[in-house]
C-alpha cells in the first residue's frame, strides 16, 4: 500500500504537491451567467479536465483526484443526472486512448454498481488499458462519498478478519477495538495512493462536501471563486503558490521544522 497515514507518520513533503485532490463546483452557474442551458457548462467543465490533466503531467504531480459525481448528486433533477452520466461515457470513449499514449493511469472510485453496465464495463476497460502506466494517476470519484468510503473499509475490514479467522489465523477471538488504523487503510477506495497535500474547491463554496474525509486530515485546503469551466493551468498555478506559503507541521512546532531544516 502506497499511503501512508498523516496521523502516524509525518510524510515527505516538497514544493510540488504529490496528490492534488479537486472538487470541480461551478459548472451550472457558469453556464446560467452566460444564459446558457447548464448542459453546456458541465460540457466545458469535461475540457477543463483535460487542462488540468495535461497541466498536472507536465508539473510533476504524481497524483490527480476529482470528484466528480457524489452519492448526493442523485438527488439532482433526473435530466441532469442522465447528461451527467453520458458525458461521462463520451469523456471515456474519447480521452482514454490519449491518457494512455501519455503514460496517464485511470482509476475510478465509488460506488459503481449504481451505474448501468455498459457504463461499468467501459470503466472497466479503461482500467484495465491505463493499469500500468507511471506517469500520473488521475482519480474519478463517481458515486463517491466519504462516509461510504469509511463504511465500506469497515465492513472489507470486518469480512478479512472474519476469513482470516476461517483460516485459523491466532487472533479469531479479537473484537472491534483491536482495529487499528493501519488495520482500515487497505481497505479505503484510494488505498493505492498517498493523502491528498493539496484540496482545492472551484466555485467559491468553503466546504469539503462529505469528499475524502479520511483521507484530508492534513491537507492544505484551497478555495477559489474561480467556476470549474475557467479553471486553468494559471489557476491551478495560484492554487500551487498558495500551497507553498503554508507550514506544514503534522502536529509539531515551527521551532521543530527550523531546527530541522538546519539540521539538514
Amino acid at each position: 500500500m502506497s499511503a501512508t497515514s498523516s496521523t502516524q507518520v509525518v510524510p515527505q513533503t516538497s514544493p510540488v504537491p504529490r496528490h492534488v485532490a479537486i472538487i470541480m463546483d461551478g459548472n451550472g452557474r457558469w453556464a446560467t451567467q452566460r444564459y446558457l442551458p447548464r448542459v453546456a457548462g458541465h460540457v466545458k467543465g469535461v475540457d477543463a479536465v483535460r487542462i488540468i490533466v495535461e497541466a498536472c503531467a507536465e508539473r510533476g504531480i504524481e497524483f490527480l483526484t476529482l470528484f466528480a459525481f457524489s452519492s448526493e448528486n442523485w438527488r439532482r433533477p433526473a435530466e441532469e443526472v442522465s447528461l451527467l452520466m453520458r458525458l461521462f461515457m463520451t469523456a471515456l470513449e474519447r480521452e482514454v486512448a490519449k491518457m494512455h499514449l501519455n503514460d496517464i493511469r485511470l482509476k475510478v472510485v465509488g460506488d459503481l454498481s449504481r451505474f448501468d453496465a455498459k457504463l461499468r464495463a467501459m470503466i472497466a476497460d479503461a482500467e484495465r488499458r491505463t493499469a500500468n502506466n507511471k506517469r500520473l494517476t488521475v482519480t474519478i470519484c463517481a458515486n463517491y462519498g466519504g462516509r461510504w468510503d469509511i463504511t465500506q473499509a469497515v465492513n472489507k475490514m470486518i469480512a478479512a478478519r472474519t476469513a482470516a479467522g476461517i483460516a485459523g489465523a491466532a487472533d479469531t477471538d479479537a473484537d472491534a477495538a483491536d482495529f487499528q488504523e493501519a488495520d482500515l487503510e487497505p481497505h479505503l477506495a484510494m488505498a493505492y495512493a498517498p493523502e491528498p497535500d493539496l484540496f482545492v474547491r472551484t466555485g467559491g463554496e468553503e466546504r469539503i462536501s462529505n469528499f475524502l474525509l479520511w483521507q484530508l486530515a492534513y491537507t492544505e485546503l484551497y478555495f477559489t471563486e474561480t467556476y470549474w469551466p475557467d479553471f486553468d493551468d494559471a489557476a491551478l498555478g495560484a492554487a500551487i503558490d498558495s500551497f507553498q506559503q503554508r507550514e506544514r507541521r503534522f502536529g509539531r512546532t515551527s521551532e521543530q521544522l527550523v531546527a530541522k531544516k538546519k539540521a539538514s
